[in-house]
Protein backbone atom coordinates (compact mmCIF):
# COMPACT_ATOMS: atom_id res chain seq x y z
CA UNK A 1 0.00 0.00 0.00
CA UNK A 2 1.19 3.57 -0.58
CA UNK A 3 1.96 6.11 2.13
CA UNK A 4 -1.47 7.75 1.82
CA UNK A 5 -3.23 4.47 2.57
CA UNK A 6 -0.77 3.69 5.38
CA UNK A 7 -1.47 7.15 6.82
CA UNK A 8 -5.23 6.61 6.63
CA UNK A 9 -5.03 3.17 8.25
CA UNK A 10 -2.56 4.15 10.96
CA UNK A 11 -4.10 7.52 11.79
CA UNK A 12 -0.77 9.29 11.32
CA UNK A 13 -0.01 12.05 8.83
CA UNK A 14 2.28 11.07 5.95
CA UNK A 15 4.83 13.61 7.19
CA UNK A 16 5.04 11.83 10.55
CA UNK A 17 5.40 8.49 8.82
CA UNK A 18 8.30 9.84 6.76
CA UNK A 19 9.85 11.21 9.97
CA UNK A 20 9.60 7.78 11.62
CA UNK A 21 11.21 6.28 8.54
CA UNK A 22 14.05 8.83 8.74
CA UNK A 23 14.56 7.80 12.38
CA UNK A 24 14.71 4.15 11.34
CA UNK A 25 11.60 3.20 13.29
CA UNK A 26 9.76 1.87 10.26
CA UNK A 27 11.28 0.56 7.03
CA UNK A 28 8.76 -0.06 4.26
CA UNK A 29 9.75 -1.98 1.17
CA UNK A 30 10.24 -0.05 -2.05
CA UNK A 31 8.22 -0.75 -5.17
CA UNK A 32 10.08 -0.99 -8.51
CA UNK A 33 9.16 2.65 -9.16
CA UNK A 34 10.89 3.69 -5.90
CA UNK A 35 7.68 4.45 -4.00
CA UNK A 36 7.22 3.21 -0.46
CA UNK A 37 5.24 0.00 -0.25
CA UNK A 38 3.78 -0.47 3.23
CA UNK A 39 2.72 -3.88 4.45
CA UNK A 40 0.18 -4.71 7.15
CA UNK A 41 3.04 -5.14 9.65
CA UNK A 42 4.25 -1.60 8.86
CA UNK A 43 0.80 -0.21 9.65
CA UNK A 44 0.79 -2.17 12.90
CA UNK A 45 4.20 -0.71 13.79
CA UNK A 46 2.97 2.80 12.94
CA UNK A 47 0.00 2.35 15.28
CA UNK A 48 2.36 1.11 17.97
CA UNK A 49 4.59 4.16 17.46
CA UNK A 50 1.62 6.49 17.71
CA UNK A 51 0.45 4.85 20.91
CA UNK A 52 3.84 4.73 22.60
CA UNK A 53 4.56 8.39 21.82
CA UNK A 54 1.11 9.40 23.07
CA UNK A 55 1.87 7.54 26.31
CA UNK A 56 5.02 9.61 26.74
CA UNK A 57 7.69 7.14 25.72
CA UNK A 58 10.74 8.82 24.21
CA UNK A 59 11.91 7.95 20.71
CA UNK A 60 14.77 5.92 22.21
CA UNK A 61 12.42 4.04 24.55
CA UNK A 62 10.07 3.42 21.64
CA UNK A 63 12.96 2.16 19.54
CA UNK A 64 13.94 -0.30 22.32
CA UNK A 65 10.35 -1.47 22.70
CA UNK A 66 10.04 -1.89 18.95
CA UNK A 67 13.23 -3.95 18.86
CA UNK A 68 11.58 -6.28 21.33
CA UNK A 69 9.08 -7.33 18.67
CA UNK A 70 11.78 -9.57 17.21
CA UNK A 71 11.21 -13.27 17.88
CA UNK A 72 14.51 -13.56 19.78
CA UNK A 73 13.92 -10.41 21.83
CA UNK A 74 14.32 -10.40 25.58
CA UNK A 75 11.01 -9.79 27.33
CA UNK A 76 12.73 -8.75 30.55
CA UNK A 77 14.11 -5.65 28.77
CA UNK A 78 10.59 -4.69 27.67
CA UNK A 79 9.43 -5.11 31.24
CA UNK A 80 12.24 -2.87 32.54
CA UNK A 81 11.42 -0.13 30.02
CA UNK A 82 7.73 -0.32 30.94
CA UNK A 83 8.51 -0.31 34.67
CA UNK A 84 10.69 2.79 34.34
CA UNK A 85 7.91 4.56 32.45
CA UNK A 86 5.34 3.45 35.05
CA UNK A 87 7.55 4.87 37.82
CA UNK A 88 7.80 8.19 35.98
CA UNK A 89 4.02 8.26 35.60
CA UNK A 90 3.55 7.54 39.32
CA UNK A 91 5.92 10.41 40.15
CA UNK A 92 4.00 12.77 37.87
CA UNK A 93 0.69 11.68 39.42
CA UNK A 94 2.03 12.53 42.88
CA UNK A 95 3.21 15.92 41.62
CA UNK A 96 -0.19 16.59 40.07
CA UNK A 97 -1.98 15.64 43.30
CA UNK A 98 0.28 18.03 45.22
CA UNK A 99 -0.41 20.80 42.73
CA UNK A 100 -4.15 20.07 42.89
CA UNK A 101 -4.13 20.40 46.69
CA UNK A 102 -2.24 23.69 46.41
CA UNK A 103 -4.77 24.99 43.90
CA UNK A 104 -7.62 23.99 46.22
CA UNK A 105 -6.00 25.99 49.02
CA UNK A 106 -5.60 28.96 46.69
CA UNK A 107 -9.23 28.77 45.61
CA UNK A 108 -10.40 28.57 49.25
CA UNK A 109 -8.25 31.53 50.25
CA UNK A 110 -9.38 33.71 47.37
CA UNK A 111 -13.00 33.11 48.32
CA UNK A 112 -12.41 34.11 51.95
CA UNK A 113 -9.90 36.96 51.84
CA UNK A 114 -6.61 38.00 50.32
CA UNK A 115 -4.22 35.07 49.89
CA UNK A 116 -1.64 34.71 52.66
CA UNK A 117 0.94 33.15 50.38
CA UNK A 118 1.49 31.52 47.05
CA UNK A 119 0.71 27.84 47.75
CA UNK A 120 0.97 26.86 44.09
CA UNK A 121 4.47 28.27 43.85
CA UNK A 122 5.37 26.93 47.28
CA UNK A 123 4.83 23.41 45.94
CA UNK A 124 7.40 23.88 43.16
CA UNK A 125 10.65 22.21 44.23
CA UNK A 126 13.41 24.76 44.70
CA UNK A 127 16.20 22.88 46.46
CA UNK A 128 14.19 22.84 49.67
CA UNK A 129 13.60 26.59 49.75
CA UNK A 130 10.18 28.19 49.56
CA UNK A 131 9.68 30.77 46.86
CA UNK A 132 9.07 34.32 48.10
CA UNK A 133 5.85 36.02 47.14
CA UNK A 134 6.36 38.50 44.27
CA UNK A 135 5.66 42.14 45.12
CA UNK A 136 3.23 43.40 42.48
Amino acid sequence: MNIGEAARRSGLPAKTIRHYEDLGLVAPARAPNGYRDYAERDVHILRFLQRSVSLGFSVDETRRLLALYAPDARRDEARRVAQRRASEIDRKILELHTLRRALAVLMDETEAAAPRGWPVLDEVPNEGARMPRPAF
